[in-house]
Parts: C-alpha cells; structure tokens; sequence
C-alpha cells in the first residue's frame, strides 16, 4: 500500500478500506467516484475529478485506466468535450441511430431495450450510424418512446459515396446509403479530385469527404475526394457497394510487400515437424469456376467403419500474428463474392497460390484424421500439421456423373481414385442418417446464380443445382469442424465458437400460434429442440402450403455467430461447432487453426479479447451480405427495366406495413407490391399472421399465397421493383383460392370480369385515400414513390426536407419545385 498520507476526501471513501486490500496503489472506489460525479450534479472533465478526489500526478495514470473501465462497463459516459457524466442520473440513453429514408429515424439504445423514435427535426442534428445519448420525453401518438437528442457521442460518417447533382447553381451530393436522407452540399472551392487532376460533373458517382456534420443549424459540408464515374459504367454497382459498406478493397504497401516475400513453392524449412501425406491419394472436389483450393479430402475403409482424412490448406504458416497481412485479414473478416469479382480476405499470391491446394504440387495443411463408426458416429480423431500433394482437381459435376454411371470421356475419374470416391460416398450415406437421427434442421431453399454475356449484362438468372456430390463435401467438413470444437474445448482453449441459438420466447410464441391455424404443433415446449423443427418439416412435405410453413418457421430462428462462449448449434444439432475448413476466406477459421497449433505446442493461443474479436467477425459477416444484397438488387433491377409492362406468377415472400414483396417464379427475382395498389380497402399488417387484411372487404394477402402481378417500375437508384396486381386473389373455402381477372377500377362503377365493389370506399375516417395501411400501420414504405401515405408521428410523409440556411428556393432541400431528391431520382441509367 502507498505510504502517502490520506486525504479527507478519500477517507469519506466507505470502500477504502476493500480498495487498500485489493491494490497497492489503492484508488477511490467506483462507488465513491460515482456518488461524487452526482453530487456535482453537472459534466466533469478529468482534470476536475482529478482535483475533487485529491488523485496526485502519480496516481493519474492509474485513475485515467480505473474511469475507462468504469466507462467501458457502462458507469460513466463521456460527451464530446471529454467531461464525464451518470447517464441514468441524467435519464440519458446512449444509442445508435438508425435512419430511414423518408427523413425520420430510430435509436438502438446500447442496452438491448426498445428502440425510440426521433422525428425529423431530431434527424437533422446526427447521419445513420452516428452514437448519441437521447433522452426520452414521451410516447409519440403510435405508442412509440419518442427521444430528443442531448449530446452526440460519435459520428459514424467521415466519407459517403453518392451522386453529385447541382440545382441553380449549388452542387450537393445525394447519398447512395438511403437512410442518410440529408444531402452534402459542396461548396465551389471543394469540387475537384486532386488525384485524378478531374472536375466532377453533375450525375457522377463520387466519394464525399464530411468537413462538417450536420447541426440543428446547418447541413452536412463536404469535398470531393474521389470521381468514380458515371452510373452506367460497367461495375459501378460493385464500387458503390464497396465504398457504402465501407468494405476494404485495397491492401496496404506493407501488406503488399509482406505478399510479396510469401514463396511460391514449400520450403525444406517448412517441414519440419510435419507428417509426411504426399502419397495419400487426397483430392479437392469443388466447382468448375473455383480458383481457390481450401480443402482436400480422402477415405478408405477400415474394418466396419471408415477413415476419413480432411486437409485443410494451411494459412497460419503464412499469415502470422503482429504481420500487415494479418490485420488486413482481420479488417475485412471474410472474402466477399459478388457476381464476376470477388474481394479476397488474402492477396491472391496466397488464396491462388501457394495456400490453394492446387493438383500435383507440394502444399502444407493442416489435418483432422478421422475414424467414423458404421453408424456415422466419429470414434476418434486427431490433428496434425502436413505436407501433401493434392492427387486431382475434381468438381462436383464431374464426381456426381462417375457416381451416378453417367461420366463421359471428358469428365471421367481417374481409374486409381474411383475406390476412394466410392468410400467417400458409402461413409456420406452412413453420416446423412447419422444427421437425420441426430434431428439437424434441412430447410429447402432456392439458390440462384446470374449468368452474363460478353457485355457485362444478364442474359438469365437460373437455380443452382445441388447434387449429392456437394452434400457429401459438405458433411466431410461438418465432421471436422465438430472435431475441431470438441479437440479445443477437451483442452480448454478459448475460441470462437459458430453460435447458433434458438427461437426466442416471443419468435416461439407467435410461430405455435401461425403454427395453429393450420392444425400443427411445435413439440418441445419452452425450448424445443432442432428435431422438433425436423419432425415437423417431415409432416408439412407435399402439401401445398409447404413452403409457406418452412418459410415461417425459418423465420422463427435467430441468427448464427461468432462468440467464445460454446452455446452449440441449434440448426445442425450440435453441442459444439466452430469453423475449421476455410481459413482463406473466414478469419474465424484462421484463428481456430491457430489455437489448435498452440494446443499440440503445448501453449495457449490468446489473440485479444475473444468476445470484441467474435462481434467484428459476425459484423462483417453481415457486412458482406448487406453489399452483396446491394448488387445483387441493382443487377436484377437493370435486367427488369427491360421487361416493364409483362406478367408474371408469384409468390408472397414478404409481407410488410407498406405492402407485400413477391418473389417471381421463372426470373428468380423479387419486388414489391405497395399497399396501396392491394384494392379499394384498408389493408392492416398482422405481422405475426404475416399477412395484410383488407378491413371491409377480409381481402387477405399472407406469405405464400399465389399471385399474378404486372411490373411497373425498375428503379436502379434504390435498387427497388415494384408489381401491381395483374389479378386479385378471390377467397373460396378454406384452403381453395379462387383466382380471377382484375383491373384497378377509377371509375366507381363495377368493371367487367372483376367482382363488383364490396361497398363504398370509406370517406373521411383516415384521413386518407382507400389502398393506404389501416391506422396504425405504415405506409410509404423506404424508397417507394407515390402513395407515400401517412409517416409515423412526427414525419411529413412526402414533404420536401428542409432548406439548407440560406439557400435558394429550389435548391437542395428549399421545398421548391424539383428539390435535391426529385434531381437525384432524375434520368435513369441507359445501358451498360
């Protein structure tokens, strides 16, 4: 303990005494500190607490670390002038805001509890994605906590991609992100791109630097930093998405020096210590347009059961901790592949070359050597670092048509492997039964692949087609994840787990009560299990809701993840799961490679905090989805715009406040039916019932009915589609939809070969015009034009955004004729 003489202060400290017996250096308590900062009743800077607690220049630092716990822990907050403050002393929530669209916008508060609602003004003081502590001040008129911003913490915005557009004279940049509603203006000193010695033009898509946020006072101000080019540029939606996600493209010059030292061939030096396999007749199985080799697999036969050898390519003897390629790997997360490039997590010297288990050269690896029992139970496992040579580069398509007794000349297998890939097959057989006894969760669903010409532009959008040969790759690498998750938790060795949970309570209740009208039930009470959802999928095939009901219950489950904490995985119905088989492309599995190696040193592998590590990997995850989804909207979009006026089957897939979204049967593609294009009705969401249901009329729209609809509209801007009924849907019995011919009727008179009106449209009770959301639901979903109907509480559906501070009727935001959003919506893109 210090010898330095108390003060009064710290004496009035009642824990110094447990302060004095935990530390050498003892501190004022947490308690104490935190009933002081109240007592002030006001922010405190360091340099006052500093004083008030009698801390000496000695002790500083310490204190400095003791208030970043407690801030970290969620006991003190800091405002933007660094002063502290007890944000529920305060009635403070700190939060991220969400914006939407049409100029309103929400709050995730940090703890989990229910968001709040910010109207329009609020929105003018922070972008989507910028930390704010809020304070509630009430419910808006829909029964939403409504807040006011107080402070905002951090902004999440520095630069945004966008359109620059220009209106009498003043140039702005419309963001591509949608939920950043508000536009940058771009003063006449900051409009060129010093690299590209270039003046941006009206309608190029360019990269915006933010030199001033948003205020209650005045706009977001920006410069141009980069000029990307024009909207129909091939691949423009590719650089968009990169830079709206914030996704990195680019390897640093270390990273890029670091690539280039990585050999090109396996160096003597690097098999030491390594199990010798290069006589194994091991081989990868993937698709005819892969580049990169992850994995390699082989079998064989031994006694009743099998050996089943997985050879992961081995990244770790590579990428090491502390190298620039290493902080690379972890700033992206994961390769991203969008339809004709990808970003790779590694430079390609190293997921092409010498990481890619490419045919007859020499490549390290690292095993799990199985022995699985006749009833596909694994027996015993084990993992050890390789040299190998992969023995053929087969693809599903070729092993598929050599199983099945259809192979051709061209796509025949080589003589001396054909007994290792019929092992491979018996031994999946045995593992598919093993899977359903185990009760794993196999949802059906459709995946798609666009397929391009010599221009760049989709000629067609068709289903992949899985064979058994994909099926068995997969279970190969299932087996030897689970064996990576059990080999670290048998020695205790921190990692990330694949997380999966199950429903929550509220998911669980509402699927048990959708469940119901259809006279089914979800076995497994408060918690069922993955072989509650797999007994019911068997039940529900053949029927002709089936899809509607799988839908449903896919729905009721929550998302997987990365944690540290082993709370097994729900759909695949395992206790333990992590990600061992892809190292090039998912960090996660590049750190569990390493673990394991620090297992058979004997040490133990701690890159940081595991929980901080495992919420990047899943967010970007989620990251990659969200850009990929972006393209693959804008590409579908430019294929459509060609087919405006035509008819097509569908499906409900979706149903929303503001209208149901059907997925098209032959096209793979998906669009929106706004609200008030479903009939001369109020139409209320029951999202539980995932249906819409007209009020006079007990029109229904539920996920899964069938439909024709007519496209109208292909906006490549929003990436949005939009249908409107080519036939309305005619309730018959229970279960026996009749379908007949419709047409909007304007004249009020019954329109031949569409049923007769059922009543008159109800005048004056809402407000608002008939085919708008029932009272209480939204309508004027995000980015639809038209029909925006009425906003939450608070927002002008519809109304031009607020004028810059002095600006020009007309120009950006005045609410003159043509204001910034009607110019950014202006034109659209011709040919590609």
């Amino acid at each position: 303990m210090s010898t330095r003489k108390l003060s009064k202060t710290r004496k009035n400290d009642p824990f110094f005494e447990r302060e004095c017996q935990k530390y050498e250096i003892p501190l004022p308590s947490r308690e104490y500190t935190m009933q002081v900062l109240q007592d002030q009743g006001r922010p405190v800077s360091f340099d006052q607490m500093v004083a008030l607690l009698d801390i000496s220049r000695d002790e500083e630092e310490l204190f400095q670390r003791r208030l970043n716990a407690m801030e970290r822990d969620g006991q003190l907050l800091r405002n933007r002038k660094n002063a502290y403050i007890l944000p529920e002393k305060a009635d403070l929530i700190p939060g991220k805001v969400e914006g939407h669209p049409d100029g309103f916008g929400f709050v995730k508060p940090d703890d989990g509890s229910d968001d709040l609602f910010l109207e329009p003004k609020q929105m003018d003081k922070v972008l989507h994605g910028d930390r704010v502590l809020v304070r509630c001040i009430g419910l808006d008129r829909r029964g939403r906590r409504e807040a006011t911003i107080v402070e905002v913490l951090e902004r999440a915005n520095t630069r945004l991609v966008g359109r620059l557009m220009e209106e009498h004279g003043i140039q702005f940049v419309v963001a591509e992100n949608k939920r950043i509603s508000q536009d940058i203006l771009i003063p006449p000193t900051a409009m060129t791109d010093k690299r590209a010695k270039l003046k941006a033009r009206p309608g190029n898509v360019v990269m915006v630097e933010i030199l001033e946020q948003p205020s209650r006072y005045s706009q977001p101000i920006g410069r141009i930093v980069e000029i990307l080019g024009n909207y129909a540029d091939p691949g423009m939606e590719i650089e968009i998405a990169l830079r709206k996600h914030d996704l990195p493209f680019e390897f640093s010059k270390e990273a890029q020096a670091e690539n280039q030292a990585v050999p090109d061939k396996v160096k003597k030096s690097d098999l030491k210590g390594r199990e010798d396999l290069r006589e194994l007749p091991l081989v990868t199985i993937d698709g005819e347009t892969a580049r990169d080799f992850d994995d390699a697999v082989f079998c064989e036969k031994v006694g009743r059961g099998w050996r089943l050898v997985v050879a992961i390519a081995d990244v770790s003897n590579y990428v090491r901790p502390g190298m620039a390629l290493d902080q690379e790997a972890y700033d992206r997360g994961n390769s991203v592949y969008f339809p004709r490039r990808v970003i790779p997590m590694l430079p390609e010297k190293l997921s092409n070359g010498i990481c890619s288990l490419n045919p007859d050269v020499e490549r390290l690896a690292m095993v799990c050597d199985m022995n699985i029992s006749a009833t596909g139970s694994i027996t015993k496992y084990r993992f050890y670092p390789a040299v190998f040579r992969s023995h053929a580069r087969l693809t599903y398509n070729q092993v598929w048509s050599w199983l099945s007794g259809d192979a051709t000349p061209e796509n025949e297998v080589h003589q001396a492997l054909q007994p290792h890939l019929q092992n491979l097959y018996k031994l999946f057989q045995v593992l598919l039964k093993a899977r359903k006894k185990r009760g794993a969760i196999d949802f059906e669903t459709v995946e798609t692949q666009m397929l391009f010409n010599a221009q760049g532009k989709i000629d067609n959008i068709v289903p992949v087609v899985r064979n058994d040969a994909h099926r068995l790759i997969e279970e190969c690498m299932l087996a030897a994840n689970v064996c990576a998750s059990g080999f670290l938790h048998e020695h205790k060795q921190v990692c990330l787990y694949r997380v999966h949970q199950g429903p929550t309570p509220e998911k669980l209740e509402n699927l048990r009560a959708f469940l119901g009208e259809f006279g089914f039930s979800l076995a497994g009470g408060d918690e069922p299990k993955a072989k509650d959802y797999a007994e019911l999928l068997e039940k529900i095939q053949g029927r002709p809701d089936t899809q509607l009901l799988q839908t449903v219950m896919l729905r009721s489950l929550r998302q997987a993840q990365y944690a540290p904490e082993n709370l097994g995985h729900f759909g695949l119905a395992y206790e333990a799961y992590t990600h061992f088989t892809s190292p090039i492309r998912r960090y996660p599995d590049l750190l569990v490679h390493r673990a394991i190696k620090a297992v058979l040193a004997g040490e133990t592998y701690n890159p940081g905090k595991w929980e901080d590590i495992g919420l990047h990997c899943s967010g970007t995850e989620r990251r990659a989805d969200e850009a990929t989804r972006d393209v693959d909207n804008w590409l579908k979009c430019f294929y459509m715009k060609e087919r405006i006026g035509e008819e097509f089957e569908g499906t409900i897939a979706g149903v929303a406040a503001f209208g149901i979204f059907v997925a098209l049967d032959e096209v793979f593609v998906e669009g929106m039916v706004h609200v008030s294009e479903l009939g001369e009705d109020y139409f209320h969401f029951e999202p539980a019932k995932h249906q819409m249901l007209g009020e006079r009329s007990g029109k229904r729209f539920r996920l899964g009915d069938r439909l024709r609809v007519k496209l109208v509209r292909a906006d490549l801007e929003s990436g949005r589609i939009d249908f409107i009924l080519a036939q309305e849907k005619k309730e018959g019995p229970a279960g026996d939809d009749e379908v007949v011919t419709w047409r909007k009727n304007t004249t009020g008179k019954p329109v031949l070969g569409a049923p007769a009106p059922q009543g008159k449209p109800r005048v004056g009770s809402g407000g608002g015009k008939p085919g708008k959301a029932a009272p209480g639901g939204k309508a004027g979903g995000p980015g639809q034009g038209g029909h925006r109907g009425k906003s939450p509480a608070g927002a002008k559906a519809g109304a031009p955004k607020r004028s810059p501070k002095s600006a020009p009727k007309g120009s950006p935001k005045s609410g003159g004729k043509g204001g910034a959003k009607g110019a950014a919506k202006g034109g659209s893109r011709k040919g590609r």
